[in-house]
């Protein structure tokens, strides 16, 4: 699988997961074997103005080649600009979103609502291209709403424009993450372009990711809520892409472990973007960031509803370690996850 220059491992992806996917949860989908992944979506207008939140996005492990940052903002020319900071503090690529349904973000004319106008789509992507060195691709949604599913025009702008490659979720922005991603629009936007696609919509488990693939002959899966507590969902697919069985879900002890390297992980992340500010608080203040993968790590295990009944006491990594051998002890039951749970009716 390739975009731009640059070849990848494999064919399964960390989608760009606004307020998840940071450095930390980056580096853990990655070292269970996502190709590549994604930044969060940062705002064009903070990169410009160097805000400090926007500039922890830019936060990464030395490794992460291509860095690829995803960029939101409604004007051409501020997304060009912003892509410019990006790229001087070390992307390799720029993704630009066209998917975000959130009401604050398409009230501004960007994320989704770019896509409705697909000359607006071709401008922005030839102006980011005009401004930096490295490839620029896009994530859109099928559409605005049911009478408006523009997602081949939009794809075809992208590529006019000089995308190297475009990302479709298959639901409409009215249906937010309702309802059922339609897999077939990614196959049509596969058919309708040259460029690499990159199918994304209703992947929960590694099933459904290489479902996804034979049924749309997508170049690339992009992995999103699936991967949310479920970081191993990307060591399935690596032993499925290399033709081994996939191996047994991660047992109790190697779940602690790598619920407490997250923790460690996100401590470190917050010290770094914050340097003055007192350990303790700096500590606090990385849990409290932490806590959403912390819930969605322990949702359908028996043992998870004690937990999240207790999270909202979590400080430090001490308390975490705590919580995790009270309510999740060796030997016991609680681990196990309860019949019938399903991530994707879980409402997370």
């Amino acid at each position: 699988m390739q975009i731009g220059p640059y070849q990848f491992p494999g064919r399964y992806f960390l989608a760009p997961l606004a307020g998840v996917s940071d450095r930390p949860f980056r580096a853990i989908c990655r070292r269970m074997g996502a190709s590549f992944a994604y930044t969060e979506m940062v705002s064009a207008h903070g990169l410009m103005h160097g805000a400090l939140q926007t500039s922890s996005y830019l936060d990464r492990e030395p490794d992460e080649d291509p860095f690829a940052v995803q960029i939101f903002a409604s004007e051409p020319e501020v997304l060009a600009r912003g892509a410019a900071v990006a790229v001087a503090a070390g992307a390799g690529m720029i993704d630009v979103n066209m998917a975000c349904p959130v009401k604050k973000v398409c009230g501004s004319g960007a994320g989704a609502a770019m896509g409705r106008d697909p000359r607006r789509v071709e401008e922005a992507v030839r102006a980011i291209r005009a401004a930096v060195p490295v490839p620029v691709t896009v994530k859109i949604r099928a559409g605005w709403d049911e009478g408006e599913v523009n997602c081949v025009d939009v794809a075809r702008a992208a590529e006019a424009g000089g995308a190297a490659a475009v990302a479709l979720h298959g639901r409409t922005r009215s249906q937010l993450y309702s309802g059922k991603a339609r897999w077939e629009l990614v196959r049509a936007v596969k058919q309708a372009v040259a460029i690499p696609v990159l199918g994304s919509g209703d992947v929960w488990t590694a099933a459904d990711a290489v479902r996804m693939r034979e049924e749309t002959g997508c170049d690339a899966v992009l992995v999103a809520r699936g991967a949310c507590g479920n970081p191993w969902i990307f060591r399935e697919l690596r032993a499925i892409e290399a033709g081994r069985p996939p191996p047994p879900p991660p047992g109790r002890d190697e779940w602690v472990g790598t619920v407490l390297e997250h923790v460690r992980l996100q401590v470190e992340h917050r010290a770094r973007m914050a340097p003055g500010e007192p350990a303790e608080a700096s500590e606090r203040h990385a849990i409290r960031e932490l806590r959403k993968h912390l819930l969605w790590y322990t949702r359908g295990r028996r043992g998870g509803v004690h937990f999240r009944r207790d999270a909202a006491a979590l400080v430090t990594a001490a308390d975490v370690a705590a919580q995790l051998e009270r309510h999740f002890p060796a030997g016991g039951d609680s681990f196990e996850l309860d019949p019938g749970f399903r991530a994707s009716e879980d409402g997370e």
